[in-house]
């Protein structure tokens, strides 16, 4: 009985704390991208094409827009809240939709811990593997924005490691979320979450354009820390307040994770 429990504890962990056998779930993915890699490369697109339609298109029209003490072209404004924003949706796509399937149908997880990877194992590795797409579309990404010329200051070197932090960000707590979910049903609330975020994040409007009560409420989504760290540094804005930023999107996803890994937990033991 003894041995049997704890057997099972260390098989079935509840909390189980990350180690370096999450490798071995980046590696499992990887593989099977390697069947879909036309699926994971389209992603890259989607914000491109935001990019001309609105940031080009619709920003003929629109003309310029206050950021800091100037007025900027559109084009630069939104080009970098498309980075952040891009992030945003690759890692809850990510870390929602598949984490589910591979949970309630699939049943990898089951096998997966099994085996000496643990549950803290699984978590960081699906996460890890979400920042590895992250950083292929955000660098990708961030060589169109240079090729267009909205790139206005060398702390945009730092634009691709911030969009992997708002990718972290948003994957812990897009499978903290998953991991409460009971149908595909439940997927209703995610986009009811994502779209306001998108559209009212600071994306496409700069943050004077909200009534003084609403411009609090933006100021506390997770969405318009990397927008505004994004556009301070491709633009070349940079003071502490970044660090707060950071720091809010580091704590979201570090919550994420511990959330995510302990239900996932529980349900692996049932």
């Amino acid at each position: 009985m003894i041995v049997t429990t704890t057997l099972a504890s260390r098989v079935f962990p509840v909390a189980d704390r990350p180690s370096r056998r999450s490798a071995r779930v980046v590696e499992r993915n990887i593989a099977v991208a390697r069947q879909i890699w036309l699926i994971i490369v389209s992603g890259f697109f989607e914000p491109v094409f935001y990019l001309f339609s609105i940031g080009i298109g619709l920003g003929h029209l629109v003309g310029n827009v206050p950021f800091g003490h100037a007025m900027i072209p559109y084009r630069q404004f939104v080009a970098p809240a498309m980075l952040a924003s891009s992030a945003m949706n690759g890692a809850v796509l990510a870390c929602t939709f598949n984490i589910y399937f591979r949970l309630k149908y699939q049943k990898t997880y089951d096998a997966i811990v099994a085996t000496p990877v643990g549950v803290g194992d699984i978590v960081m590795g699906e996460i890890g593997w979400a920042l590895i797409r992250g950083f292929f579309y955000s660098f990708c990404f961030l060589g169109v924005m240079l090729a267009l010329g909205v790139v206005r200051s060398a702390w945009a070197v730092l634009a691709v490691p911030t969009a992997l932090l708002v990718g972290f960000a948003f994957a812990g707590i897009g499978m903290a979320g998953t991991a409460f979910m009971r149908s595909w049903k439940d997927f209703d609330y995610v986009t009811l979450a994502l779209m306001p975020l998108f559209l009212f994040s600071g994306t496409f409007s700069p943050l004077s354009a909200y009534p003084s009560g609403v411009r609090w409420v933006v100021r506390a989504t997770p969405l318009y820390q990397g927008v505004a760290m994004e556009r301070s540094l491709v633009l070349g804005h940079v003071g502490w307040v970044l660090v707060a930023h950071a720091a809010y999107l580091a704590v979201a996803g570090s919550v994420g994770v511990v959330i995510a890994t302990r239900r996932i937990g529980r349900l692996l033991l049932r």
